[in-house]
């Protein structure tokens, strides 16, 4: 392991070159922009680590990318990420090009560089510096990098159903990861999962002069009686029948993460400029209701005009976009049709539900090895404890892999930080991470061939 820690350390100069390359290619799912361009990098990428590769095609959708490395050993481990990113928009509020990838005060600021592109390198930089360095890799490794993930893995079904049978692994290293706000490495094993929709009520066949009001129906007003039946804000409770059916709280040995690694509450609320948390929850109770409790929220609602000045318009069509994260044993199918019964039963059949990203949560055993492996190699890496979390709210299409068998899913190898601004405007990393980040992987590799068996 040491000479493939010297050899990453000899070459970061390339390697930051080679992670500029991969973010100066634009990759933006939601507008088609770059899609095949940065597939074919990635592929040559992988392929000049010694990977062997394949492009592999979706029917409606970008290409996964697919390497394997065969070391001959007794354990295997697969890395997922995605080559996707987000828009760039609002493009006026970027202090440098979002795709030129520029250093600036030691961070390194581009779309996709924390999420994901720059937790991507550093894998294909440890597999380089291994064999580089080594010879040889003590454990055989698969890549799996999809183009769809920031737009909901709608296809990756296709390739997880059609390669089941070679993904074959002792574990996954899952994509995102980072520092939380006191600079502790955060771990996860699982995630939420997600039902994203678009309510659409329409009335008139165009939009009218909003004098008509007194005898045409307003759409914009149906659609917000609609969502008022959805959920009792001030107790922030879903009221969509059977809802919370199906929902598990924590194991005993869940709980006790939650309280030895409390989250850093003060400092959220002050980098987000607020002053409490709905319902004023502290301590554990907040961290379970993050982790553990079912979201509805309203991410985007549209009718009529909304530009500068006045135009009085009667809208013909008002629409909302909807996402509600679910847990564990929470599905998605079927938190759709409770939504639809609940919408027909409050006397709203009408509205039409348009489904954009269903997602089922995953868990993986938080007493896996391949979390301690993290969690250790962390630790040497970063010098601080890492915090180790049950699951993250987010969402990512681990249910796939736990469908055909890989079950030991973990979150937390990644370069982001608590002000990496991922999803926003002047996304960054800092470039000391993302050295730091190859070598934790090199560290994995070394103890994950040697960790117990499960």
């Amino acid at each position: 392991m040491e000479r493939a820690i010297a050899y990453s350390r000899a070459h970061r100069d390339q390697a930051l070159a080679d992670l500029q390359a991969l973010l100066r290619q634009p990759s933006v799912a939601a507008q088609d922009l770059g899609m095949d361009a940065c597939a074919d990098l990635v592929a040559s990428m992988l392929e000049a680590v010694g990977a062997r590769v394949e492009r592999v095609p979706l029917e409606g959708g970008y290409p996964v990318i697919y390497g394997e490395i065969d070391a001959g050993a007794p354990r295997t481990l697969l890395f997922y990420n995605h080559y996707d990113v987000q828009p760039p928009e609002p493009l006026e509020e970027w202090a440098v090009d979002p795709f030129a990838a520029t250093v600036r005060d030691g961070r390194l600021i581009a779309r996709g560089v924390a999420d994901n592109k720059g937790n991507l390198m550093t894998r294909i930089k440890a597999v380089e510096a291994w064999l580089r360095g080594e010879g040889r890799l003590p454990v055989n490794v698969k890549f799996v990098i999809e183009g769809e993930e920031e737009i909901g893995s709608v296809h990756l079904h296709q390739f997880m159903e059609r390669y089941a049978d070679r993904l074959a692994a002792d574990g996954v290293v899952w994509e995102s990861g980072g520092k939380d706000a006191r600079g502790r490495p955060v771990i996860s094993a699982g995630c939420k999962g997600i039902l994203y929709v678009e309510l659409v009520a329409r009335a008139a066949n165009q939009d009218l002069h909003s004098s008509l009001a007194a005898i045409v129906p307003n759409p914009a007003w149906r659609l917000v009686q609609a969502l008022a039946t959805l959920k009792d804000v001030p107790s922030d409770r879903v009221l969509i029948e059977g809802f919370y059916d199906d929902v598990r709280g924590p194991t005993p040995a869940e709980r006790a993460l939650l309280e030895r690694f409390p989250l850093e509450e003060d400092e959220m609320l002050a980098g987000w400029g607020l002053e409490s948390f709905i319902g004023g929850l502290r301590g554990v109770d907040l961290q379970e209701k993050l982790l553990y409790a079912p979201t509805c929220t309203i991410c985007g609602i549209v009718a009529g005009y909304t530009g500068p000045g006045t135009k009085t318009v009667l809208p013909r069509e008002a629409r909302v976009k909807l996402d509600f994260r679910l847990v564990p044993d929470q599905r998605a199918d079927d938190i759709l049709a409770k939504l639809r019964a609940h919408l027909d039963r409050h006397g709203f059949g009408d509205l039409e539900i348009l489904v954009l990203g269903p997602e089922d949560p995953a868990q993986t055993d938080p007493d896996h090895p391949l979390v301690g492996v993290i969690r250790d190699t962390a630790r040497e890496v970063y010098g601080v404890e890492p915090v180790v979390r049950p699951r993250t709210a987010g969402t990512g299409p681990m249910f796939l892999f736990h469908r055909i068998g890989l079950t030991a899913t973990v979150d937390g190898v990644g370069i982001g930080h608590h002000g990496s601004l991922v999803h926003a405007p002047n996304e960054n990393v800092f470039v000391e991470d993302y050295y730091r980040g190859i070598e934790h992987v090199i560290r994995i590799l070394d103890r994950f061939a040697a960790a117990p068996g499960r």
